[in-house]
């Protein structure tokens, strides 16, 4: 029983060390809406919405999830190394996915007049984060 109980508290502070870098990601991005760390498989391991987030991350996150797969496939077969990041820039969303491991990328949706350079550096700058606690 205590071992299950150490269990359930290592797994809820993984999650709030997540939450809470997503969260960061957000509120320090101008124009940043959501944010979400996902598997390729589509699992979403911890996501964050803003109060002015109209967009589904979870949705967003599992059908970029088979986009992701397919550039990390091709970055291999055309020998271009390991793909780092993607950005898809829509008419009402830009989402900015930095690529973690053969695992799991996290993805930030922004505004069209948000701040997308500081958004993809603080993916970057937060990645390291991520990985280091999926591990």
């Amino acid at each position: 029983m205590v071992g299950a109980s150490r269990a359930a508290l290592w797994y809820t502070l993984e999650v709030l060390v997540f939450k809470n870098i997503l969260r960061d990601v957000v509120e320090n991005t101008d124009g940043a809406v959501a944010s979400i760390l996902m598997g390729y498989d589509g699992i979403t391991v911890e996501s964050y919405s803003s109060a002015k987030a109209s967009v589904d991350m979870e949705t967003v996150g599992g059908e970029y999830s088979q986009v992701l797969n397919q550039v990390k496939t091709a970055a291999k077969m055309l020998e271009m190394g390991t793909a780092k990041e993607v950005s898809v820039q829509a008419e009402n969303l830009v989402t900015v996915m930095r690529l973690l491991n053969d695992e799991y990328f996290v993805a930030l949706a922004i505004k069209p007049n948000g701040n997308i350079g500081k958004g993809r550096f603080l993916l970057r700058l937060q990645s390291g984060k991520l990985l280091e606690n999926l591990t």
